[in-house]
């Protein structure tokens, strides 16, 4: 009997102990801090997945460490995530603050980096209101510095933002030209991924050419790569596509978007540029 007391304790002493240094593990790993890149690129994610609050925390705690710290790039990029957040709810007051730090910083640090982010950040932002003038203005001042600052990715990016605006000013041909320059430029870069990221651009320019059924297509298409990819596009990239999907249900009937859904799996981004793009 003693002996079987005896064993439960030391079985429960064991179990106490482990638990202890799980415990105290767990804690370590908390106290751990990410780096501010780390810091930053969580924002950004938080920021894709609605999570706004979270989002411009990590951001302000950014901007703090570059403050404090005196490091350019952190303040750029942290002020650049606040940008961004300013989008969601339309906050063209806050966004403006933080264009005018972004002015001040390039000024200080002769990096025009900034300056090509404010550009685009104000791009996106007025294209998201629908003030397409603005957009289109910001954009090309943002084009215009990425491509002598030999900033490609962001020269790549704003050829499939700024179609949207040719889209919605009833430039089609030019929003043709621009989505067929963004996979050029990405082919150039060698990004071998199926990006469905443009293919918003294409579903947007095919239901204001009132191809509804092509639209519909590509916007299955899009929808399902970004679940396969774990995609969250950003407000100013989803709103046409969320505006696409419910004109072209008011245009179809159950029928027709249930036959082009299902012939819609077979497709790629490769297969609807080469059916869509002229």
């Amino acid at each position: 009997m003693k002996k079987v007391i005896y064993l439960n304790l030391i079985l429960a002493v064991s179990f106490i102990t482990a638990c202890n240094l799980n415990s105290e593990k767990e804690s370590e790993e908390l106290l751990i801090e990410k780096t501010p890149r780390e810091m930053l690129n969580q924002a950004y994610q938080l920021f894709k997945e609605g999570n706004d609050v979270e989002s411009i925390k990590l951001a302000n705690k950014v901007l703090e460490i570059g403050r404090e710290t005196n490091n350019d790039t952190l303040i750029g990029n942290a002020l650049t995530s606040l940008c961004r957040n300013s989008q969601r709810k339309l906050d063209t007051t806050r966004l403006a603050e933080l264009s005018d730090q972004l002015m001040d910083l390039a000024a200080s640090s002769g990096n025009q980096k900034w300056l090509m982010y404010r550009a685009h950040m104000n791009a996106e932002m007025w294209r998201l209101i629908g003030n397409m003038d603005r957009a289109e203005g910001f954009y090309e001042e943002s084009m215009k510095i990425s491509f002598e600052t030999g900033s490609l990715g962001m020269y790549t990016i704003d050829h499939f933002n700024k179609s949207f605006v040719s889209t919605a000013k009833g430039d089609f041909k030019s929003a043709n030209d621009l989505i067929k320059k963004y996979y050029q430029l990405r082919k150039e870069e060698h990004n071998k991924t199926e990006d469905a990221y443009g293919l918003i651009a294409l579903a947007y320019l095919l239901e204001q050419k009132e191809n509804y059924a092509g639209a519909h297509e590509v916007a299955e298409v899009t929808r399902r790569l970004f679940k396969e990819q774990n995609l969250f596009p950003e407000p100013p990239d989803e709103k046409p596509l969320i505006m696409v999907e419910a004109k072209v249900k008011k245009m179809l009937n159950q029928s027709e978007l249930k036959e082009i859904s299902a012939g819609s799996t077979s497709e790629s981004v490769s297969s609807l540029l080469a059916k869509y793009l002229n």
